[in-house]
């Protein structure tokens, strides 16, 4: 494998992460919101 196809391959795992975390960051404010929401049914 050459130089530039190793630099290829990182650049598309780094992008995957970042698409990977900004994902799950989402689901745990998601699951954090309907706790909330929960919490705040069973108060009333």
């Amino acid at each position: 494998m050459s130089p530039d196809d190793q630099d290829l391959i990182r650049r598309r795992q780094k992008s995957r992460a970042q698409v990977m975390a900004l994902l799950l960051g989402a689901f745990v404010i998601l699951i954090f919101a309907v706790a909330i929401v929960k919490i705040r049914e069973g108060m009333m």
